[in-house]
């Protein structure tokens, strides 16, 4: 039966929120664990990592979709722009745990959060939308958040933060192929992010072959574990992001999605006893508060070209 017009259900519409808040413990522990296997006291490579986050993320994709869902769930209605979002998703990938490995987790993921402004920036001309002030006022006070948390003074390395910043254009790309294969299943596109990047890293193992051989001897049970963990973690939280979506609206649960700050602060602090001080929880605020009121305006925006829409008809 379909939502009233007045909106989901109350329950409804707080198993969203859980379920996306949870997703997003669900990314941020992947991105700890690949900060981990990366660091100096396990040392394993880039591309290793990702050749594991991926060929376990379709595997596990696959195994809990391909059963309900059919083979058919495998087709998709534009495979182009499905390559491109699986490309800048490992692309967004390697540059954030490259980041990371150079930044605390928590400023690393915060730079993050300038893609969205990003993909609203540059709307008019790539995805065709109608040009609007808000959306250029909120990417200028997205980006003057950045600058405070990556502030001269903040003591972050220079390399670090490049990454960070390839990382949002990465993700920025993503974001806007994601729109573009909005018209497949969720299902089909959450198969394929796995799919595409698992092949790409496949076509690199003769560079890296030595040591895959040498892996076994080299992680302990925990170092498997936490490997392994990075395509769990991955699957997980974008299959709870699908669940979110289903059960509430975007524009009501784009807020909630700057709670993975919170989740990566509080990892990055247990785990290397890193934590923001509070000038860059300043910048992280404002990000943040960017992020939060460009998408109320925008809900308010299109909530009431449907009104009119409604009248209309």
């Amino acid at each position: 039966m379909p939502p009233s017009p007045a909106g989901p259900p109350a329950r409804q519409t707080l198993s969203g929120v859980f379920l996306l808040i949870t997703s997003m413990w669900a990314l941020s522990g992947l991105d700890a664990s690949g900060k981990y296997l990366m660091g100096v006291d396990v040392g394993v490579s880039l591309l290793v990592v990702c050749l594991v986050r991926y060929g376990v993320h379709m595997a596990l994709a696959m195994v809990v979709v391909i059963p309900s869902r059919g083979w058919g769930i495998l087709r998709c209605r534009r495979p182009k722009a499905q390559m491109v979002r699986g490309l800048s998703m490992l692309a967004a990938t390697m540059l954030f745990l490259t980041a990371a490995s150079y930044l605390p987790l928590s400023q690393t993921t915060a730079i993050n959060f300038l893609a969205p402004l990003i993909v609203l920036s540059v709307a008019p001309w790539v995805l065709k939308e109608p040009l609007f002030l808000s959306r250029w006022v909120a990417a200028g006070f997205g980006l003057l958040g950045v600058l405070v948390v990556v502030r001269p003074d903040a003591g972050l390395d220079p390399v670090g933060t490049m990454f960070g910043l390839l990382t949002a254009c990465a993700l920025a790309v993503q974001h806007i192929s994601s729109r573009q294969v909005a018209v497949d299943d969720p299902y089909t596109t959450l198969i394929w992010s796995g799919a595409v990047g698992s092949a790409v890293t496949v076509l690199a193992l003769p560079f890296h072959w030595q040591e895959l051989v040498e892996l076994p001897e080299r992680l302990s049970a925990l170092g498997w574990l936490v490997l392994l963990g990075t395509g769990f973690w991955g699957c997980l939280g974008h299959f709870l992001l699908i669940q979110a979506y289903r059960q509430a609206s975007a524009s009501l649960l784009a807020p909630f999605v700057y709670f993975q700050i919170v989740s990566a602060a509080v990892l990055g602090w247990l785990i290397w006893g890193q934590f923001p001080d509070l000038v860059s929880w300043l910048g992280i605020a404002i990000i943040c508060g960017s992020g939060i009121t460009i998408g109320l305006i925008e809900w308010r925006r299109n909530s009431g070209a449907q009104t009119l829409a409604t009248e209309a008809s």
